[in-house]
């Protein structure tokens, strides 16, 4: 709409009534009601975008872990594992889920649980693997008797190199994709795993 002058304000002033003001203001609201429905729609797909990507980012763990799992007890040799499970729930006595271990990798007498990220990218990651071991020692699944001997590690995709170092001084091994396969990273001088 072109700019006014005050004169051409005050005579455009002149012709409204009551009919044209409420059909103004009918206007405005169309274009109000409008806008509304534009907002909803691009609420409901940001939401249905955003679902998308979270369904995304669970396959992208899932295709992580399934990379990570195969054949992974042989990256610890001198630990006679010889079977990996993979997506362990851990209930509590009243059936409740408490959490879960992404891979389980267990020998007659040695059990680790692997915790995998498709970025093993954050400090409290590492921070909730810790809790994870301590509630998989509180409510153990089938697999892991009170006599086995628990270890941990923690797997990504893409390793940052800080939260390797708080990992390894958490006690958990650390494992990273290296093209097709996975590889334990070479741990520090002096590494003793935790034993959960």
């Amino acid at each position: 709409m072109a700019e006014m002058t005050a004169q051409e304000a005050a005579e455009w002033g002149k012709t409204l009534n009551f009919e044209k003001v409420w059909a103004i203001f009918a206007e405005i609201g169309q274009k109000q009601a409008k806008t509304d429905e534009q907002l909803t729609r691009l609420e409901k797909t940001v939401k249905r975008v955003s679902n998308n990507a979270g369904g995304l980012n669970r396959s992208m763990g899932e295709l992580a872990e399934t990379l990570i799992a195969a054949r992974l007890w042989e990256k610890f040799p001198g630990y006679g594992l010889t079977r990996a499970y993979q997506r362990i729930p851990l209930y509590d006595k009243n059936n409740q889920i408490k959490t879960d271990i992404d891979i389980l990798l267990v020998n007659t007498d040695i059990c680790m649980a692997v915790e995998v990220k498709h970025e093993l990218n954050r400090m409290d990651e590492v921070d909730r693997h810790i809790k994870r071991m301590q509630l998989i020692r509180q409510y153990p699944p089938p697999l892991i008797t009170a006599d086995k001997q628990m270890l941990g590690a923690m797997a990504g995709g893409l390793v940052d190199p800080d939260v390797k170092d708080y990992a390894y001084k958490s006690g958990f091994f650390v494992l990273e994709l290296a093209g097709e396969s996975v590889r334990l990273i070479q741990p520090p001088e002096g590494f003793e795993p935790k034993k959960w």
